[in-house]
């Protein structure tokens, strides 16, 4: 029994390195990507908020700093209950002919439904290419419009680009939401740079009017689920030509994380939810990957336990380990989260296991929508 556990412990090792070496490694040493540096066509920022007044007030200032020549910011208020439609009128106000102000009111039909509100949002932009990010984020840089729009050519139609979190000194949660963040940008910009782009964050992303309504919005998505505006979408019109990313430093927003586990739990939750739609060959490979990596340790403490041809079980260990770290390490320091570089394999495993524990409660109950 414990030799057919070893043959199975070799091949998944195999496939932890496809992954690791061959998928995520050409991501972490890829050389910068080239970017469109004249682009100077108008764009249309867009941020959607339910509830967000305190944000709003903070973070919209960063956006309305930019360095850019032509550029407009189209606030939607989503049917809030707290000052939000307050503070963006005063913002309007303050900045008439840069904020277009989108005011949803309760819907019966779409109650509730964030894709209908930045619907709403896209029809009333009035331009063609569209930067979105959420109250909750702020650009690092005044270069940020500038960065994200290099990337739109005549081809690429749809930008990729990373939202990070805040850093809490002394906080291993805080460590925790941002390696997980880490790890899901390194994965789908990964398939990106290899021509299956599967997703993107709403929290920084671009792409087209033309590339919207070519694919006819929300729709396919729309009554199915409520989140996935972001993921969904990139999932339905993502392809290996109208796709790039972007992983310029002057590129990144920044979000503010939750400060308890139970609401981080329950905003993954949320997230993972949206998986189950995606398409098959994109369902197929993160399944893989994430039961290969559970089976590899798995049957690694179980080999070690027996002490089961030791040498070799710690040999294939200490590789895996090694092209664990050289793939997410190098990416780490791409995407500036260098600080997460020591504690990744405590990091993998916490979040192995918290997979683990979502997907079951997933299983037996549906996670709340925001």
């Amino acid at each position: 029994m414990l030799e057919y556990l070893f043959i199975a412990f070799i091949v998944i090792f195999c496939i932890q390195c496809i992954f690791y070496l061959f998928l995520f490694g050409n991501f972490a040493f890829s050389k910068k990507t080239v970017q469109n540096n004249d682009f100077e066509q108008a764009v249309s920022v867009i941020i959607c908020a339910k509830n967000e007044a305190e944000n709003l007030k903070k973070n919209i200032p960063y956006f309305l700093e930019q360095n850019y020549s032509n550029f407009e910011i189209v606030l939607i208020n989503d049917a809030s209950r707290d000052a939000s439609l307050e503070i963006m009128k005063q913002f309007k106000s303050n900045y008439p002919t840069k904020i277009k102000l989108v005011d949803v009111v309760p819907n019966e039909q779409f109650w509730g439904s964030k894709k209908y509100a930045l619907t709403l949002g896209i029809k009333a932009a009035t331009h063609e290419y569209l930067l979105f990010s959420d109250a909750d984020c702020k650009p690092v840089s005044k270069n940020w419009i500038q960065e994200m729009s290099n990337n739109f050519s005549s081809q690429k139609q749809l930008v990729l680009g990373y939202g990070t979190y805040k850093k809490i000194e002394n906080s291993i949660l805080n460590k925790l939401i941002r390696f997980e963040t880490l790890f899901t940008a390194i994965q789908y910009f990964s398939y990106a740079k290899v021509g299956i782009p599967y997703m993107g964050v709403g929290r920084n992303l671009a792409y087209t009017k033309a590339t919207f309504f070519d694919a006819n919005g929300f729709v396919n998505h729309m009554h199915r689920i409520k989140s996935g505006d972001d993921d969904l979408f990139i999932n339905q019109v993502a392809t290996k030509n109208n796709t790039a990313y972007c992983i310029s430093k002057d590129s990144f927003t920044e979000s503010t994380p939750k400060t308890s586990f139970k609401n981080w739990l329950q905003q993954k939750r949320r997230h993972i939810s949206t998986a189950s739609h995606y398409k098959p060959i994109h369902k197929y490979l993160l399944v893989l990957f994430f039961s290969s990596q559970l089976l590899f340790w798995l049957f690694g403490i179980i080999l070690l336990s027996f002490q089961f041809n030791l040498i070799n079980v710690l040999l294939i260990l200490v590789l895996r380990q090694l092209f664990f770290y050289l793939s997410v390490g190098f990416s780490a320091k791409k995407l500036n989260e260098t600080d997460l570089i020591l504690l990744l394999p405590f990091y993998e495993i916490f979040l192995i296991f918290i997979q683990l524990f979502i997907f079951i409660k997933n299983l037996i109950s549906k996670p709340t929508h925001w």
